[in-house]
């Protein structure tokens, strides 16, 4: 006998038994994927390139030896390979993707080092090469919150008037003792002062954070978490930590400074940070992952489709969803102020 297959009028019906209501599918946060579907109309793709920039964090200008997680690709270990040209990174990747979307559209996204350490003049030759190519229609920045100078911020929110632009702001940590022993060499301050000089200009930030930091516990790793639920950001990457191979960090994982988190507690932890987020905040990323070539661990992160299926398992199995605490977090702050 034949087993029943559901109607499209039972399938939706299915969607529908999902509470969250920023989602199309079985997801219970508010994916980048549902939301450049919803404001775009069409599949759009991130390109991820490498415009040669340095690090104020490797080079001298704030310190040396960067941070302590970051790879020798300065965390663009998936972009474009520097030694080519813009045009032929974005080309070379595009053709991989097109073959199986035709119709899609691309962001460009400059994710390697620090994109904007480097005067404005060289950041707009750079960005209006990638936002002239066919089928651009945003342009994302990964950078440092102590790398926004008054002309960089102008020239952004420039920017912003014409394309669908994404600033994205390494914070990783709201622990000082943390971003120390990371050597990330800039407090929190610094970056709040980031996000207040970007959010001026209605220029949107995705703020970076990691769980897994060394010497960090679960409860270090939510009120990171929760202050980004505080902050004016309308997106946040979640990464995993992942140790890879010639990072600096090695030698603290070597010293015991740094034990990896099992998959039940990051499927977990993420649960948790997600139920506090605002529902309307974008998740760009869930979790992390390298070259497995250059993977010291953990191992079980190279299957990022195993470790988002378990994600999802977890919140249906809690019945719950990005934001469903969220109003709890804000209802203690209020306390905190009124007291």
């Amino acid at each position: 006998m034949l087993q029943h297959l559901p109607s499209l009028k039972e399938r939706v019906s299915l969607i529908k038994m999902n509470p969250f209501p920023y989602a199309s599918d079985n997801k219970r946060y508010h994916t980048w994927n549902y939301h450049l579907r919803n404001h775009f109309g069409h599949k759009v793709f991130k390109v991820a390139l490498d415009g040669g920039f340095d690090c104020p964090n490797r080079d001298g200008t704030v310190a040396f030896g960067g941070c302590t997680f970051c790879s020798a690709a300065g965390s663009g270990d998936f972009a474009g390979s520097r030694s080519d040209s813009l045009e032929k990174q974005f080309h070379d990747i595009k053709g991989k993707m097109h073959q199986k979307w035709k119709n899609g559209k691309y962001m460009a996204y400059f994710q390697a080092y620090t994109n904007t350490h480097a005067p404005v003049e060289v950041l707009r030759e750079k960005y209006e090469t990638v936002l002239s190519q066919e089928g651009v229609v945003g342009l994302s920045i990964a950078t440092r919150p102590d790398c926004l100078p008054d002309e960089v911020v102008e020239y952004l929110a420039e920017l912003n008037k014409r394309t669908y632009l994404w600033v994205e702001l390494g914070l990783q940590t709201v622990h000082e003792k943390t971003a120390q022993l990371i050597n990330r060499a800039h407090d929190f301050s610094t970056y709040v002062e980031g996000v207040e000089k970007l959010r001026k200009h209605d220029i949107r930030i995705c703020s970076h954070i990691i769980n897994g930091l060394p010497l960090e516990t679960p409860e270090m790793m939510m009120e990171t978490a929760e202050t980004v639920a505080r902050l004016d950001v309308q997106g946040i990457k979640i990464h995993l930590l992942h140790l890879l191979k010639g990072t600096p960090m090695v030698k603290q994982y070597e010293k015991g400074l740094l034990e990896f988190l099992s998959l039940e507690d990051y499927v977990n932890l993420v649960c948790d940070q997600l139920e506090i987020l605002p529902p309307e905040m974008i998740i760009h990323r869930i979790t992390g992952d390298g070259p497995i070539n250059l993977m010291v661990g953990p191992m079980w992160s190279v299957d990022k489709w195993t470790v988002l299926n378990a994600i999802d398992a977890e919140l249906k199995r809690r019945n719950s969803f990005q934001g469903a605490r969220h109003l709890e977090l804000c209802k203690k702050d209020e306390k905190r102020i009124n007291y």
